[in-house]
C-alpha cells in the first residue's frame, strides 16, 4: 500500500476544485469536505473523476461516495487503501 499524504490530498483538491476563500493549509484530517469547503454536487463528480485520473480508483456508488467524501481524513485514508496508481 503507497502512503498517502494529507499534503497530498489538500494539493490534489487545490488544483482541481475552485477553492475561492478557503485556506487549504488550514484543513485537517477532520475538515468536512462538503459543509466545510462549501462543495456541491457537481463538485462531488469532480472528485469521482479526480480519484480515477489521478489514482485509478472508481466509486462504485453514492452511498461509497458519501462516506468516502466526509472529511478530508476519509477521502485520505480512501485513496491511500485503494489507489493503484
Amino acid at each position: 500500500m503507497m502512503q498517502t499524504t494529507l499534503d497530498e490530498v489538500k494539493t490534489v483538491l487545490k488544483k482541481n476544485l475552485s477553492l475561492e476563500g478557503i485556506d487549504i493549509n488550514s484543513l485537517g484530517e477532520d475538515s468536512p469536505l462538503f459543509e466545510g469547503l462549501g462543495l456541491d454536487s457537481l463538485d462531488a463528480i469532480e472528485l469521482v473523476i479526480i480519484l480515477r485520473k489521478n489514482y485509478d480508483i472508481v466509486i462504485e456508488n453514492m452511498k461509497e461516495g458519501r462516506e468516502v467524501f466526509k472529511t478530508v481524513g476519509t477521502l485520505r485514508k480512501y485513496i491511500e487503501e485503494n489507489r493503484k496508481k
